[in-house]
């Protein structure tokens, strides 16, 4: 089962990290957060992780429709969006998929919401894809969870 929206790319990971968070913000969302899961875990753990960082994205209006259709919808938000380097040196960039994640909730009336958002993050990953090089198929597979 797939929950994200993914491409993997060549390229140096500040570079594919900046273009992520452009695409993002062409899509109007703005990032509320952006957490170092690298160097929080060095620090928390004293051990070492790969680059790896997760950015909340927020698009204020739509989340509006959405809370004002389900309060609880908050839990789920803001969306997510990870930017990681592969074991192999490429960059994966991992969106989550919204349709997945509003179909939690169970409320059909949020299905317009979740496909707009939806097709945005499509457009985040297709224009970070475009702007890099694909890399092997070994590294371009889908999360899974866990």
């Amino acid at each position: 089962m797939t929950y994200t929206i993914t491409t993997t790319v060549d390229g140096q990971f500040e570079d594919v990290l900046e273009a992520t968070a452009e695409a993002i913000e062409d899509e109007g969302f703005g990032l509320l957060t952006e957490i170092d899961v690298q160097s929080t875990l060095e620090q928390k753990l004293d051990t070492e992780f790969r680059r790896y960082r997760m950015l909340g994205a927020c698009n204020p209006s739509l989340a509006r429709d959405g809370l004002d259709t389900e309060p609880e919808l908050g839990a789920l938000l803001p969306c997510n969006v990870v930017v990681y380097e592969t074991e192999s040196g490429a960059v994966s960039v991992h969106a989550v998929d919204p349709e997945r994640l509003i179909g939690v909730t169970g409320n059909s009336e949020l299905a317009a919401t979740a496909a707009d958002v939806g097709k945005r993050f499509e457009r985040v990953i297709a224009a970070v894809d475009e702007r890099f090089a694909t890399a092997t198929d070994e590294d371009s597979a889908v999360a899974q969870p866990t």
